[in-house]
């Protein structure tokens, strides 16, 4: 129950609902659709300067990285040119003696031959290491040749800072001049430095010109890195020519690239050493130039940057160190000096060195971010907009729903003042009038309701009176149980023929008149206790007299408490089934009756098979006897033509005995067969061999038609002997003297036809109709040839047994043909039903079925349509099936080994066999038995007995889909 409102709030209520909260929604919506729209567009806005700032900042980096490359290259290039020179000085024939540079020259008194002033010259030094009368002084006159191109190179290049050459014995020649004995160590080795031996044979084998990492110049200059390029004479490394790098010029040079967005670059050796770091970028990194090395140490032991210099080993830079190692080139954002930036990096090719670039990320987005604020900005003041004009909406409309709700009140108070008088009983109420149409109908149409209700009430009373007549001339009654007052109504014919006291009683004593076996049905379907109990009984009442007739009642509750859970109120109908109960018995007894017959058949066929042959075998053994006591003897011709006769007769009459009763015994019982796979060639060659004699003995030529290879049928191996037995007799016993006997087999269709041909005196027309039925012996009951007239009929329902048919061709005067059809079995080793499927065209199914009798209907039924694959378990069928899933499959419900549905659903659960058409074929028509595959995709489900049409239908149907 809802709690009452007034019409104003209704109508309130109503506008809110119907037109305020769906516009509210629509307008959320669009502001919702507007602001995720501003973010997306904000986002992708973003996405693409970031994109943009990053290719961009990439591009610089690559650019930068050029031009510093180029210069480096330009250094390398004058190295290789220098290098060049002393070799070309100190392999010419010529002989060189300079007064000048040998007058410049002095020794100490540790050996060391140095230059003692600087008279515009480059200084020497000759270490102690050689000692004097080794020093090639020839040597250092021809290097001397080339000191005005060692001064141009450095002065003509601001990133050089020095120009030397370096020997294997430890002589040094460098421009710019100092006074080399305050700088270097007397006893200095100098292929143990780094500037000489990278450039041996074992670092550079392929004589190019290299590059140092940074280190400590022991002549003073600081921290310097130098291009190498060896000097060989043949195979024999003389020297070392050089160009020396500071790290100041270096910084120079890299300080002058114009990075975007105010950033700045370093320059990282291939070891990831910081080589050159500008002022921003030490600030960033916390680290300074080192100045406060010792040149004692240095010149005894090469110095190069600690380990803070190296990406690699700092905590901040390791994770952009793995990328630059492994990258040529790239962008990857980090955190350095506290902030967030962007660090983009290229490769110098000549060194390997890597030019790396950084910026800071908020400078790269800031405007990007500022637009995006504005737009957030205005979808804030859009927002406010709308609640404002909301808020003036809804004071408008209820103003609006307080005016219609006057205007209103007044006709519907007028309405409810009639409907109440149509209730009290008043079906012509007084009218109200409105100015409304809608209300003015609502009134006209509760004054229509008025008159309805008279006429319905009217019409009420006399179909009530009609159904009372009825039920006292019907055989059927209503009841009604109360079940809080454990009372029952009847209503109807039923009290006075049971002769009940009155149509209402209490309900135990109702169920006293009951059937004491009946009690407890009767109780559940008349006195549920539960709401889900079935209310349909069959039970015996007495009547006043003490006989007891059958009723059949049926109820449904019509009234439940107040929490719906228990019944209170049940109604329902008395059916009398005397008459019925009384036909089921009589159906029983001639039940019975139909079993006791059978059984008593049974038993005559066999007292009958026992009273008959018990003489006939007294008439055989004693004429038997005789025959063997005459031959004997061998006297008495006419005699022994006698016993011959009895013993002639004895076994027709034998055989006439056993065909009646084995064709009694098949239409009786319909025994089961044994099919197998059959080689009916080789058993028609067994039974011609069989009747040789017979026909020698009627002087008749046998024609073998036979095919070579073998013909495989399915059948029964004895019952197809019998049936071919009979008709190579009656081809024998029905022909003419010096006739013939042909026999053969042919294909029809996926049957084999195997035929017997005589050359006898034929069948008319006439009698043909009535070959295969039993005592027809067709005109020859009064000849000399003998015959019971069962043989025929007898195969005939061999044939059917077995899958197959009978049939006959004749002529009068030429001869007869009879056939039997039975179905071809797959020969050993033949293709499989799929690959025979695929070529024919026919669809390849698959029929899971234990009955034989079924499986043989079907391959007829599917003939011409279908290669028919047979199985009759079920979980044969499952491996089968998983293993090479066929096109459609036939499926019986009830299998050995494994029910079909169980079989059904282990299909559907694997992918390679989920989308095969199955049709079921199944003895249930009951719905349980339809529900066990509801679920399962069934392309049809057919019944048996089976219609052939409905099962080739729905095959054709798979066959156009597939197509």
């Amino acid at each position: 129950m809802t709690k009452a409102t007034s019409l104003r709030k209704w109508m309130w209520r109503a506008f809110v609902q119907s037109a305020l909260i769906p516009l509210i929604l629509v307008e959320t919506v669009l502001v919702a659709a507007y602001l995720l729209t501003n973010a997306a567009i904000r986002d992708a806005q973003i996405e693409h300067l970031r994109q943009a700032a990053l290719s961009d900042l990439q591009t610089s980096a690559g650019q930068e990285a050029e031009l510093v490359s180029q210069r480096l290259q330009h250094i390398s290039d004058l190295t290789a040119l220098f290098g060049g020179q002393v070799e070309d000085v100190l392999t010419r024939p010529d002989v060189f003696d300079d007064a000048q540079e040998r007058a410049r020259w002095e020794r100490d008194a540790n050996n060391v031959l140095y230059s003692r002033s600087d008279d515009g010259r480059a200084a020497v030094f000759y270490s102690a290491v050689t000692p004097p009368e080794r020093q090639d002084l020839d040597k250092v006159m021809r290097v001397a040749q080339l000191d005005r191109l060692m001064k141009d190179t450095e002065e003509r290049n601001s990133l050089v800072a020095a120009v030397y050459f370096n020997t294997h014995d430890s002589y040094n020649r460098i421009w710019p001049w100092f006074y080399t004995p305050d700088q270097y160590p007397y006893d200095m080795d100098i292929p143990r430095y780094n500037f000489y031996y990278l450039a041996d044979a074992e670092h550079n084998p392929e004589r190019r010109v290299v590059w140092t990492d940074i280190y400590v110049d022991p002549a003073g200059q600081g921290w310097m890195m130098s291009a190498l390029a060896p000097v060989y004479r043949g195979d024999f490394l003389e020297g070392v020519a050089g160009l020396d790098i500071t790290v100041g010029n270096v910084l120079q040079e890299i300080s002058s690239l114009r990075v975007p967005w105010g950033g700045y670059a370093m320059l990282v050796s291939d070891e990831l050493n910081i080589m050159a770091l500008p002022a921003s970028g030490e600030a960033d990194l916390g680290l300074t130039e080192l100045t406060d090395f010792s040149y004692d140490e240095a010149i005894r032991q090469e110095i190069f940057k600690p380990s803070d210099f190296n990406l690699s080993k700092r905590g901040d830079t390791r994770d952009l160190a793995a990328l630059v190692a492994s990258q040529g080139e790239g962008v990857e954002p980090v955190r350095l000096g506290g902030r967030s930036q962007l660090a983009a990096w290229a490769t110098i090719p000549e060194t390997g060195w890597k030019l790396i670039t950084v910026v800071d990320e908020a400078e790269v987005f800031r405007q990007t971010n500022d637009l995006a604020s504005h737009f957030q900005r205005i979808g804030y003041l859009l927002i406010a907009g709308l609640v404002l004009f909301y808020l003036l909406f809804f004071a408008g409309m209820w103003i609006r729903s307080r005016q219609l709700s006057h205007q209103l009140e007044q006709p519907i108070a007028g309405v409810g003042r009639m409907m109440s008088e149509i209730g009290e009983g008043n079906w012509f109420p007084e009218r109200q009038a409105s100015p409304i149409s809608e209300l003015d109908q609502m009134a006209s149409t509760t004054v229509a309701m008025g008159r309805q209700l008279a006429d319905s009430e009217q019409q009420r009373q006399q179909a009530s009176d009609q159904l009372e007549r009825v039920l006292e001339s019907t055989t059927e009654s209503l009841w009604e149980v109360d079940l809080d007052q454990r009372e029952v109504q009847i209503q109807g014919r039923l009290p006075e023929r049971l002769g009940l006291e009155a149509t209402r009683l209490p309900l135990e004593r109702f169920f006293q008149r009951i059937h004491p076996d009946d009690l407890m049905a009767a109780r559940d379907s008349l006195a549920p206790s539960r709401l889900n109990q079935r209310l349909e009984a069959e039970y015996r009442l007495r009547d006043s007299a003490g006989q007891y007739h059958w009723v059949l009642g049926r109820g449904r509750v019509v009234g439940t408490s107040d929490s719906g859970q228990r019944p209170l109120r049940v109604a329902g109908t008395h059916v009398d089934i005397d008459a019925i109960k009384a036909t089921q018995e009589a159906l029983r007894s001639a039940s019975k009756q139909a079993q006791t017959a059978n059984i008593a058949k049974s038993r005559f066929l066999s007292s009958m098979s026992h009273e008959l042959r018990t003489p006939l075998n007294v008439i055989q053994g004693f004429a038997q006897l005789l025959e063997l006591d005459l031959e004997k003897r061998g006297d008495d011709a006419k005699l022994r033509r006698q016993v011959e006769q009895i013993l002639h007769a004895s076994q027709h009459l034998g055989s006439l005995i056993d065909d009646v009763l084995d064709l009694a015994r098949i239409e009786a019982e319909r025994p089961q067969v044994h099919l197998e796979t059959v080689d009916a060639r080789q058993l028609v060659l067994e039974c011609v061999e069989q009747v040789r004699p017979e026909l020698e003995a009627a002087s008749l030529s046998l024609d073998n038609l036979l095919p070579e290879q073998p013909v495989l049928v399915v059948a029964d191996v004895r019952r197809l002997r019998q049936v071919l037995l009979n008709l190579l007799s009656n081809a024998i016993k029905y022909n003419r003297p010096q006739g013939s006997v042909s026999v053969s087999c042919e294909p029809v269709g996926d049957l084999w036809q195997v035929r017997v041909n005589d050359s006898g005196r034929g069948i008319s027309l006439t009698n043909q109709t009535m070959l295969f039925k039993p005592f027809q012996r067709l005109g020859h009951e009064n000849s000399t040839i003998k015959g019971t007239g069962i043989g025929l009929a007898l195969c005939n329902e061999l044939a059917g047994l077995m899958g197959g048919r009978m049939g006959c061709s004749s002529q009068e005067g030429i001869g007869s043909s009879f056939w039997i059809e039975l179905p071809a079995a797959p020969a050993p080793g033949s293709r499989t039903s799929d690959d025979q499927a695929t070529q024919s065209g026919l669809l390849n199914v698959v029929y899971v079925e234990d009955d034989r009798s079924s499986q043989i209907l079907v391959e007829h039924a599917l003939s011409g349509l279908a290669r028919v694959t047979l199985i009759e378990n079920g979980l044969e069928a499952l491996h089968l099936i998983t293993e090479r899933p066929p096109e459609v499959l036939l499926l019986d419900i009830d299998l050995p080994d494994m029910q079909g549905d169980r079989l059904l659903r282990s299909l559907r659960s694997s992918a390679r066999t989920r989308d095969i058409p199955v049709i079921v074929i199944s003895a249930g028509a009951l719905p349980e038995d339809r529900e066990r595959v509801n679920d399962l995709d069934v392309l049809r489900y057919l019944t048996k007995p089976l219609q052939i049409h409905d099962l080739r239908e729905a095959l054709q149907q798979v066959q156009r889909q597939l197509a």
